[in-house]
């Protein structure tokens, strides 16, 4: 049999770029680290956002007892599940492997370069450097500026005869499943290299009515290749959130060694004509698009960290996600699998002047593709994020997207290719448009991007200043000439921030599919209408699901004179926007984006701040900074902007019993401006006949504050991550807003990982144990 195990501790830590010779000799000072592990969840806080760059070490003994198995004869590998951005692996000073591209899972063999003998001792020293990103924003912290061994390091020991570890840390089988929805069938192929004779697979599940399956086939090698067929008759289908039922197939030798995968039977189809189906049935995707980082973790993320998000996801009401823009860890998308959630699946598209350029792109879609083949939740493969890849533009980057669709098409003829294309981009490069001052000013500058047209940087400053404005970009015949062909590249066309486009396309390209691959969150009323009308346009991907560090602000509401342009200095932090804020709460986009959806079973009541005595400066990736609170001692009389969402007929609002107002509702929002007062509002829901469908309340805070502390569990085992939020509350549980103080936080008989707010500007750090609560709310 075949043992894993995980190397999560005795790591040190040298954030200083050496010979290997040094980094062994000088590991005993190093910080010890705890993978997994991120070097930047807080150095943006050193004085500004912008990320360390550079070289680190981590560096680790293996222990007599981690190598035994060697003694016996067996083999020995080591799997890294990511290291951002390029590696280079070393065992006792020699050079093992090199990786590039931080998102995709690697393997090196250790077997032959053990030291065996007597007290041989064994020093794993990797070398880590994310320099060279592959999406820079030179003005900012962008999400890609984190470093480390931020995913999970595990120790593979297998017997002489085993199934072949690849060295890019592909899958030991591959599953394709072909199903025939009339006659309920299901015909799985299964692949796997390996070394020896013969191979036993053996298929477990059961069918739609519960009947268990057992199904077994022996095969013969055939240039170290074994295949095998099973035929499910009655088969249960992963049928997204409704039913993801998961089949587990398992090759086994006789040796004992064995891998095996999960896999899903399911049909995906798309058509301009009637829209986007699973399994035979109409599927609009309610999308939203995803970053992996966690404040005060940033993307050392555990497998507890990916359920957490997922049951937020599920909360939201989305049936889709976007996952941007790069590779997501293995554990995630087993997530999704088991969730019924489908996945846009996508690389980081590195631009021509960077290191590696075209191979490294289509190295980087070889590996998601192989590695993730065989989840039934990805439904479409992404090749790359707002670049400029008209012909009119740039015809090497074109061919790269012709390149690539070939390369998924050849791969994985299952499954779709698509891109999140930003037309105001294309049409603004291919125009030779600047749009910053001649003269380069301090506001509009970007240091060391030259002249280089329209790129995505200076697109999101546009974007900031004109928001929604910016969809009606790239419409018209000129426009439609400068985009066409990197359209016609792809399975689905991807349109970011281009929904003016939408009602053309059915004249003008009767035979495209288009999805909104990345739309401001308060155009989701508009375009879900448009979903719902126009078959071709399978779905909306709105920004975004979750907050998270970097791209600074692009979302603030700020009450502050550094928040009014786009490029927010430092403190600035988080992107600031989101469904949910940065530690999971809920903000007014997420009940707004369920209304418009179909899936709020009441009307939801949404405060903007009433603690400010200035107009925010609007930033256009947020369409509201409404959150769920009625609590905000010390403002009685000031006016406060109510909003409710619903998909009723009406609304009618009520101040500690008394009806303020009625209103229609427009876009899924009613919006009310009240003098503030404490007690209780509350929202009613009317049909269009006057019934009452739902209600809603929000209730002030009472009496005495006190610190409220809500562990997630009750009881923790060793190794286990808890998440502590912390509140300023009354007797009652009833979250305080506007009495926020600085708290300092002790573990005993455990380590504090972080304690923070979602306050996007702050110079207080996620590693200190100290931090000001923010609207009442802070997390350990």
């Amino acid at each position: 049999m075949r043992s894993i195990r995980i190397l999560s501790d005795n790591w040190r830590f040298l954030k200083h770029d050496m010979p290997v010779e040094a980094a062994m000799q000088y590991a005993a000072m190093g910080e010890a680290v705890t993978l997994p592990h991120t070097w930047n969840a807080v150095d943006g806080q050193d004085g500004g956002n912008d990320y360390y760059r550079g070289r680190c070490w981590y560096v680790r003994k293996l222990g007599a007892e981690e190598t035994a198995d060697v003694k016996a004869g067996r083999k020995l590998f080591l799997e890294f599940a990511g290291a951002a951005h390029s590696c280079e692996v070393f065992l006792n000073g020699e050079k093992l492997a090199v990786h590039e591209g931080g998102y995709s899972a690697f393997r090196t063999e250790l077997t032959g370069y053990l030291r065996t003998g007597g007290d041989a001792e064994n020093v794993l020293a990797v070398a880590v450097d994310n320099r060279e990103n592959d999406r820079v924003y030179p003005q900012k912290a962008d999400f890609t500026f984190y470093g480390g061994l931020y995913r999970e390091a595990r120790l593979i020991s297998v017997p002489e005869e085993h199934f072949e570890l690849i060295k890019d840390g592909t899958p030991g089988i591959k599953v394709t499943p072909s199903v025939d929805l009339e006659k309920r069938l299901a015909e799985v192929k299964v692949e796997t290299w390996q070394n020896a004779a013969r191979v036993r697979f053996t298929l477990k599940g059961e069918d739609a009515a519960g009947k268990p399956i057992l199904l077994t086939q022996e095969a013969a090698s055939e240039n170290g290749r074994a295949c095998a067929g099973f035929t499910i008759e009655n088969v249960r289908l992963w049928d997204g959130t409704a039913d993801p039922y998961l089949y587990t197939v398992e090759a086994a030798l006789e040796s004992g060694d064995a891998v095996s995968a999960r896999f899903g039977c399911r049909v995906f189809a798309f058509d301009p004509q009637k829209g986007f189906f699973l399994n035979g049935r109409s599927y609009p995707l309610r999308g939203v698009s995803r970053h992996q980082d966690l404040k005060g973790k940033g993307n050392a993320l555990s497998l507890k960290d990916h359920a957490a998000d997922m049951a937020i996801i599920r909360e939201l009401g989305a049936n889709t996600l976007r996952l941007a823009h790069y590779q997501h860890a293995q554990e995630f998308y087993d997530l999704c699998d088991e969730n019924g959630l489908v996945v846009w699946a996508e690389i980081p598209y590195i631009t021509m002047h960077m290191t590696g350029g075209r191979e490294n792109t289509l190295s980087q879609m070889r590996e998601l593709i192989t590695q993730c083949y065989n989840h039934p939740s990805i439904a479409v493969w992404g090749l790359s994020n707002e670049i400029t890849a008209a012909s009119a533009v740039n015809e090497d980057l074109l061919e790269n997207h012709r390149l690539l669709s070939e390369l998924c098409h050849r791969l994985d003829p299952t499954r779709p290719v698509t891109a999140g294309i930003n037309l105001v981009i294309l049409v603004g490069s291919a125009l030779g448009k600047s749009f910053y001052d001649e003269d380069g000013g301090a506001e509009n500058a970007i240091p060391g991007a030259g002249d280089v047209g329209m790129d995505s940087t200076k697109f999101n400053e546009i974007a900031a200043t004109v928001g929604s404005g910016m969809n009606q970009g790239a419409v018209g015949e000129e426009a439609d000439r400068i985009t066409s062909p990197v359209l016609d590249v792809l399975d689905i066309a991807g349109y970011n921030y281009a929904s003016g486009r939408y009602r053309l396309e059915k004249e003008a390209h009767p035979d495209r599919v288009v999805v909104g691959s990345e739309t401001f969150p308060q155009d989701l009323p508009q375009n879900w209408a448009m979903v719902r009308e126009l078959p071709y346009l399978i779905g909306d991907f709105m920004w975004t699901a979750w907050d998270y560090l970097g791209e600074a602000g692009i979302g603030a509401w700020a009450y502050t004179p550094d928040g009014a342009g786009f490029n927010k200095p430092y403190p600035w932090l988080l992107a600031d926007t989101g469904a949910f804020d940065i530690l999971g709460n809920p903000t007014g986009e997420l009940f707004w984006a369920g209304a418009v959806w179909g899936r709020l079973d009441k009307p939801m009541i949404c405060v903007q701040p009433v603690n400010h005595d200035v107009t925010p400066a609007k930033a256009a990736w947020r369409g509201t900074n409404a959150i769920p609170g009625w609590a905000w001692q010390g403002c009685e009389g000031r006016r406060a902007t109510v909003e409710v969402y619903t998909d009723a007929a009406r609304v009618e609002l009520l101040l500690n019993g008394s009806s303020v107002a009625g209103k229609a509702v427009e876009d899924c929002r009613a919006v009310f401006e009240v003098p503030y007062a404490p007690g209780t509002l509350t929202a009613v829901s009317y049909d269009v006949q006057g019934n009452v469908l739902g209600r809603s309340v929000l209730c002030s805070a009472r009496g005495a504050l006190h610190v409220g502390m809500h562990p997630e569990v009750q009881e923790a085992r060793p190794g286990q991550i808890v998440y502590v939020p912390v509140t300023i509350e009354d007797a009652d549980g009833t979250v305080e807003r506007n009495a926020d103080r600085r708290l300092s936080i002790r573990v005993e008989n455990g380590t504090l990982l972080g304690f923070g707010s979602a306050d996007p500007r702050t110079e207080e750090r996620y590693d200190s144990g100290s931090f000001t609560t923010y609207y009442g709310r802070a997390m350990a």
